[in-house]
């Protein structure tokens, strides 16, 4: 251990962190970092995000390392303060972020480092239980996240002190850069498919992904019973609850497809299981056995039409008309083999999780059923869920139905 002053605070370091130290000054050669910018690394307690489980992600340096050091839980039985990410608001950074912010993602391009998000944040820390006014907010942080071993404390420290320069220069002070190792993960799916003419060979099959009516819809609560329903309608919102134009989409559907519980109205400030899904696990394996069978089917006749063109051209005299039509047939069916064996694995790729690649919506209303609603002699059984604009829009045609080829 080694224990120097800085500014009449005694701080004290582990062996590593002095190793730290002494590379940054000899291999990045600047003079002597002031107490604010000395590269520090702690990977049992990171210094700002907590989670649970112990999934906290892993700090790589921060700029205030010195002036704000991380005080270790202790006790019998420590735990790290409990933390909120917050945004930033009305600081001078607010002002020349779009300015700023770019030319911070140049300054970190320009070391090829393989960086996966850069944003300004906010960290509130919570007061212990019984005592929450103690909580205090913190600084604003440039937050950086790297992939994970692909950025050393030295290489932050560098990049970091052209940040911090580059604030400076732009009249914002009092900021801190931290770095952390950070893997991304997709949240939402991509768009749902444009519904093609039949013409195509993936007409047919691609339907339950299409917004076309009777999409089939799951639920998050219901995930475990693979409990499923479909689309009822979708209708415009042409002005909000406060008079002003809308553009949102909304869904109909049935109360029971949207919900588990259906006894009680329900909350929307809750929001418990809410999120709605294209396909359940059962339908969506259906949409990729559909794909399968139509491979499967022009696969056999492709071999059918091999076969014969062969056995038409051991003729005496050819019939060249009826050859051309076959290898027409031969040459449609080896097309449709191509497009559909792609699609397969277009879907696979990109719709097969559940929770991450199969959201379209959130349910915001769905009454509790009532029977005879009214004295009407009709059951009421029917909620609405808000479309996700980035997964409906593209292919949105309005309330629409495919009716095949019959």
């Amino acid at each position: 251990m080694l224990s120097e002053v800085f500014g009449g605070i005694l701080y004290t370091f582990s062996h590593r962190e002095v190793e730290l130290l002494h590379l940054s000054r000899v291999l990045i050669q600047v003079p002597p970092p002031s107490p604010s910018t000395v590269p520090t690394r702690s990977r049992k307690w990171p210094t700002t995000t907590a989670t649970g489980n112990h999934e906290h992600p892993e700090l790589v340096y921060r700029s205030d390392a010195l002036t704000t050091p991380f005080a270790k839980p202790f006790g019998r039985f420590p735990a790290l303060s409990v933390k909120s990410v917050r945004g930033v608001f009305d600081t001078p950074l607010n002002k020349v972020w779009d300015t700023v912010g770019p030319q911070i993602r140049d300054i970190i391009k320009a070391r090829t480092i393989q960086w996966t998000s850069i944003d300004p944040a906010r960290f509130f820390t919570h007061g212990p239980v019984g005592e929450e006014e103690k909580g205090r907010l913190g600084p604003v942080v440039i937050w950086i996240g790297v992939l994970p071993g692909s950025t050393s404390p030295n290489i932050a420290h560098g990049v970091s002190q052209r940040i911090l320069a580059l604030l400076r220069k732009n009249a914002v002070d009092d900021v801190v850069v931290e770095w952390r190792e950070a893997v991304l993960q997709m949240l939402a799916g991509p768009p749902l498919l444009r519904p093609v003419l039949s013409i195509y060979p993936t007409h047919h099959v691609r339907r339950f992904l299409t917004p076309l009516l009777a999409v089939p819809l799951a639920t998050e609560s219901m995930e475990e019973e693979d409990s499923q329903g479909t689309l009822t309608l979708w209708f415009h919102e042409i002005k909000d609850h406060e008079g002003k134009p809308s553009n949102k989409v909304y869904g109909v559907s049935n109360c029971h497809v949207l919900r588990k519980d259906t006894t009680v109205d329900y909350d929307l400030k809750r929001g418990l299981g809410g999120r709605v899904r294209v396909c359940g696990l059962h339908r969506f394996q259906q949409g990729l056995d559909e794909i399968m069978d139509a491979i499967d089917k022009n696969v056999l006749l492709a071999d059918l039409r091999t076969r014969e063109i062969t056995t038409l051209q051991a003729q005496e005299p050819q019939n060249a008309r009826e050859i051309q039509l076959h290898e027409q047939q031969l040459e449609e069916a080896n097309y449709a083999i191509a497009n559909l064996e792609k699609f397969l694995n277009e879907v696979t790729k990109n719709w097969s999780s559940i929770k991450r690649q199969r959201n379209i919506g959130r349910v915001v209303y769905a009454p509790a059923i009532t029977v005879d609603k009214g004295h009407t002699e009709y059951t009421s059984d029917w909620g609405v869920f808000l479309a996700d604009e980035a997964i409906v829009k593209d292919a949105f045609e309005g309330n629409a139905v495919d009716l095949g080829a019959n």
